[in-house]
């Protein structure tokens, strides 16, 4: 899984083509850490279609609220740079995570 940040997340993401999801989590966010294993293991199982990519919003608020991040955990969907869909807060488990992914790849 690729670590983004502010400086790399318009090449990675905005300017990629495809399909890219990145997870939004903070230092802060229990819910975020204790997730990210399943989405490290979707990466492991879907990484081959769609690129799977982290910002820790942490260092990068500015970023998330652009991009329309109002809690987290959120693991959002890109498709050649515009969001086309999104899982947020207690809607961000594995399962809806894998469901939205798979109606992509």
């Amino acid at each position: 899984m690729l670590a983004v940040d502010k400086d790399t997340f318009e090449a990675e993401v905005l300017n990629a083509e495809g399909y890219v999801l990145v997870d939004f989590w903070s230092d802060g966010c229990e819910p975020c850490k204790a997730l990210m294993p399943d989405v490290e293991e979707l990466d492991n199982l879907y990484g081959d279609k769609m690129k799977f990519t982290k910002l820790n919003t942490t260092q990068a608020r500015r970023l998330a609220i652009k991009e329309k991040v109002l809690g987290l955990p959120t693991i959002s969907i890109y498709k050649d740079g515009s969001k086309i869909d999104e899982v947020t807060k207690e809607e961000a488990t594995r399962n809806n995570i894998e469901a939205m992914v798979k109606k992509y790849v």
